[in-house]
């Protein structure tokens, strides 16, 4: 396959670009000379992804189909595996029965975005929920029912604590959104469960700098936290964690907090595409952004473009000169823009610089409360809630979401949120775990739910008797410890250790074959 224009990038940049380049070219032309390759079918509106996780919306709600809103050019799902400049031409992979596919290119648009950076704090990868799509946001509120769920069957106050405490971590946009969600979705929720009536379930938002909310200036980041407050939520600013555990953060200045569940809206990463090509052109990353010129051409070239969060593209600010800030709005008239300018290329006229006059910023802080700054004036409250949502709602896609919309927030005026759960639990056959020194792995007397390899760092076996022993790297935990399927020995993290978990069928698996096949013994590394 080969096209005269290839977007990479199904998001809101990508989508817009997409829409103009068919207006310019028609759809016939568009659908045999525009490709637009992105890794799943829908554009999701972002800013009301907050709203999925306190089911404040349905999932639906807040997606539309790529196929339907770019009706005109060539939708291909599919995951970019790599960009070969020299040749012109990029690999996707389009899914498990098909291969790899090769698709040449003209010109090549790219609107990838920046990607999570779970390796950004310690057992982030293994005990965060980021937030970037709409998929995060369905697992993320699986996970709060379910624990609403767990919490109403212990008795163990201590245990109980930990299922009914939520940590949110950044204080952004997304993380002061979510953190209102989630508050008003437990706090609601929590009343059905005959065994938590009396409990007040607790919501934290941890946040590195001075005050929340940075892009909106520290007037209205300052109300949003006397709210926020006021409404119970635990609120810890200049505060900066420094790892994730399965009970819990730890935060640089000394301390922490337990939990079981901790959301990530901190770690962004430049997509390694974009570092890939920027290698292959020699061109230098700015802030982790492809830098681009006013016309969103890359390194001066007429044939590479690139817009949205993951390019530096130059503002003109009346008359002061800026980078676009990666946020939403920019993201669709850069979109617009890109779209234009492109389309201006292949007539051989000359493309336009991106100009844009800044608007304002909203966010939503929960219970019919928002801030807004809108072209300088600033607006909190309810009155800010209401523009929020009036604005939002007009900017989404298709009338047909629109309506759904506005259905789904009546319904959440007047009607209890619902707390329904359709995904089943996940049989994790293998997953990491992340331990800080001094952290139990399992207690003497704990049932063995699954065996143990160590990745990293060293544990220590206690079996209330000397001598201690250790694993170190490379061990395998398993059956030499147990006896009628509970732990022997309470093994405890000397250092921060990565391991990683067998459980499910592949536990089955082991303790089969480990019945079986030789190996080290206790405190040993594995052949």
């Amino acid at each position: 396959m080969h096209f005269d224009v290839v977007i990479a990038g199904g998001g809101f940049t990508g989508a817009y670009c997409a829409r103009e380049l068919r207006k310019a070219l028609g759809r016939s032309e568009g659908e045999r000379r525009v490709a637009l390759i992105s890794d799943r079918n829908v554009l999701v509106f972002q800013p009301m992804v907050p709203e999925v996780v306190g089911s404040s919306l349905g999932p639906m709600d807040v997606v539309t189909p790529l196929r339907e809103f770019c009706r005109g050019v060539n939708v291909l799902q599919g995951s970019i595996q790599r960009v070969d400049w020299a040749k012109k031409e990029l690999v996707i992979d389009g899914g498990r029965f098909t291969p790899n596919h090769t698709i040449g290119f003209t010109h090549l648009a790219l609107a990838l975005g920046s990607v999570a950076d779970l390796n950004a704090v310690p057992g982030m990868a293994e005990y965060g929920w980021p937030l970037k799509d709409v998929a995060h946001a369905i697992r993320l509120r699986t996970a709060i029912v379910n624990r609403l769920e767990e919490a109403n069957l212990v008795e163990d106050p201590a245990v109980r604590q930990r299922l009914l405490t939520f940590v949110i971590v950044g204080g952004g946009y997304t993380g002061v959104e979510t953190a209102g969600q989630i508050q008003d979705f437990v706090h609601e929720a929590h009343r059905l469960y005959v065994s938590l009536r009396g409990l007040e379930p607790k919501v934290a938002l941890i946040h590195a700098g001075p005050h929340l909310l940075p892009e909106i200036g520290p007037e209205l980041g300052g109300y949003a936290q006397r709210l926020l407050a006021r409404r119970g939520i635990d609120i810890r600013l200049n505060t900066h964690v420094s790892a994730m555990t399965a009970r819990g953060v730890r935060f640089r200045e000394g301390g922490g907090m337990e939990t079981h569940t901790i959301v990530t809206t901190i770690g962004n990463a430049p997509n390694p595409l974009v570092l890939d090509l920027a290698r292959q052109l020699g061109v230098e990353l700015v802030k982790g952004r492809l830098p681009t010129d006013e016309m969103m051409r890359v390194g001066g070239r007429r044939d590479l473009w690139a817009a949205g969060d993951g390019a530096a593209v130059p503002w003109d600010d009346r008359g002061e000169k800026k980078v676009s800030p990666p946020t939403a709005q920019f993201a669709v008239q850069h979109g617009i823009r890109l779209g234009r300018n492109i389309a201006a290329e292949l007539r051989g006229a000359p493309p336009q610089p991106f100009r844009y006059r800044y608007r304002g910023q909203l966010a939503t802080i929960g219970r019919h409360a928002a801030v807004a700054e809108v072209y300088g004036l600033h607006f909190r409250g309810f009155i800010a809630w209401w523009l929020w949502r009036t604005i939002y709602l007009a900017k989404l896609p298709s009338a047909r979401r629109r309506l759904r919309v506005t259905i789904d927030w009546t319904f959440e005026l007047i009607f209890a949120r619902d707390i329904s759960v359709l995904l089943p639990r996940p049989d994790e056959v293998m997953r990491s775990i992340h331990l800080e020194a001094g952290e139990v792995l399992v207690a003497a007397g704990d049932p063995c739910l699954g065996y143990f390899y160590v990745r990293a760092g060293e544990l220590s076996i206690d079996r209330g008797r000397p001598p201690e022993q250790t694993f170190a790297k490379g061990s395998m935990i398993d059956d030499a410890l147990v006896a009628q399927k509970v732990w022997q020995a309470t093994l405890c993290a000397t250092v921060p250790s990565d391991l990683v978990v067998f459980r499910g069928a592949a536990f089955r698996l082991l303790e089969n074959d480990l019945k079986l096949v030789p190996r080290a013994p206790a405190g040993r590394p594995a052949s």
